[in-house]
C-alpha cells in the first residue's frame, strides 16, 4: 500500500512563554503514541510575544506519514493544523466507496463538533442568565442599605460604569430602582423610609 506524506503546520498561542513552549512539545508527544502517523521530521520555533495581545506564540512544522486518506481526515480534527499539505505521492486515486467512507467520516466529526458547539452555547446561555440574576440581586441588597452612584457599585461589584450603567437603566425600567442626581436607590427602600414616616 502506497503511504501518504504530509506536512502539517501546528500553532499554540497563550501564556507564559514557558507554558506555551511546553504546550506545544506535550502535543507533538501525544502525536508521537498515535499508531495512524509516524513523524518524520519536526521543527520547532522558539515562542514570541504577539505586540498587540501580548500572548506568546510558537508554531512546529511536521512531516509525518501515514496510510489513508482518512487518518489524514482524522488529524485535522484531532490536532487542529493551521494547514495540512501532501507531499507524495503527486496523485490520489481512489473509488466512489473509499470516498465514500471518508465523506462520512468527516460528516461524523462535524456533528460531533457542532453537538458540542450546542453544548458550549448553552451552557454559556445558562451561566449569563444566572449570572445576571446575581448582578441584580447583589445590586438591590447594597442600593437597599445605600444610596450609591456608579462609580462605587462598579467597585462593589466588578463590573465596569458604562455595562453597569445600561443594567441599572432595566432595573429603572423595571421600577425597581430609582435615580436622585447622579445617586441610585432602591426604589422598595424609599417606600420603607416613607411608611416609618
Amino acid at each position: 500500500m502506497v503511504k501518504l506524506q504530509f506536512r502539517a503546520l501546528i500553532e499554540v498561542l497563550g501564556k507564559p512563554k514557558e507554558h506555551v513552549e511546553k504546550s506545544i512539545q506535550s502535543y507533538i508527544e501525544k502525536l508521537k503514541t498515535d499508531e495512524k502517523f509516524s513523524i518524520k521530521s519536526s521543527v520547532f520555533m522558539d515562542a514570541k510575544e504577539q505586540e498587540k495581545t501580548k500572548l506568546w506564540a510558537t508554531f512546529a512544522e511536521l512531516e509525518i506519514e501515514t496510510e489513508k486518506l482518512d487518518d489524514i481526515v482524522y488529524f485535522c480534527f484531532d490536532y487542529m493544523p493551521s494547514s495540512v499539505e501532501i507531499l507524495s505521492p503527486q496523485e490520489l486515486t481512489f473509488n466512489s466507496q473509499s470516498l465514500s467512507f471518508t465523506l462520512n467520516d468527516l460528516q461524523a466529526k462535524l456533528h460531533q463538533v457542532d453537538m458540542v458547539a450546542k453544548q458550549v452555547k448553552m451552557e454559556r446561555d445558562h451561566m449569563q442568565k444566572n449570572s445576571t440574576l446575581l448582578l441584580r440581586n447583589f445590586i438591590l441588597v447594597l442600593l437597599s442599605k445605600n444610596k450609591l452612584n456608579i462609580e462605587q457599585m462598579s467597585k462593589f461589584t466588578g463590573v465596569e460604569s458604562k455595562k453597569l450603567g445600561d443594567f441599572l437603566d432595566k432595573l429603572i425600567d423595571e421600577e425597581k430602582v430609582e435615580l436622585e442626581g447622579d445617586l441610585y436607590f432602591s426604589k422598595l427602600r424609599s417606600n420603607s423610609t416613607n411608611n416609618k414616616a
